[in-house]
């Protein structure tokens, strides 16, 4: 069975899809990208500035499912410009601190509303 897992303290989603979705145990996070939910836009700044934004909506994701970054097992991370791969990681590293989830990272041509990064998420119980 399958429950869908939605919180206020992430941005609503841009399209017909959940923020997230709960079956067995395992957890699917939408791709998050850098909407302050509080104030509906675009953080202001440049791919670290987004890629922080992007990862406190994740965060807040997992909350709501009452998991932590711990929990994750896989991530796979969007950028507009693999020059930006470097500062995305920077940031990040300080939400992923130990047991490494897998991860996959690709240049795309273009991200939702013009968004320089986009990630999505697996966790597991």
């Amino acid at each position: 069975m399958k429950k869908i897992v939605n919180t206020p303290n992430a941005p609503k989603a841009v399209g017909p899809y959940s923020q997230a979705v709960e079956a067995n145990g395992m957890l699917f996070i939408s791709g998050q990208i850098p909407i302050d939910p509080a104030a509906g836009v675009f953080v202001e700044g440049g791919i670290k500035e987004q890629t922080e934004q992007v990862l406190k909506n994740m965060g807040a994701i997992l909350a709501e499912a009452g998991m932590t970054f711990d929990n994750v097992i896989k991530t796979t991370c969007l950028l507009s410009d693999m020059d930006n791969f470097a500062a995305m990681n920077e940031v990040y590293a300080r939400y992923f601190t130990k047991d490494m989830p897998a991860r996959a990272a690709y240049g795309v041509v273009r991200l939702p509303l013009g968004a320089l990064v986009e990630i999505e998420a697996v966790a597991a119980r």
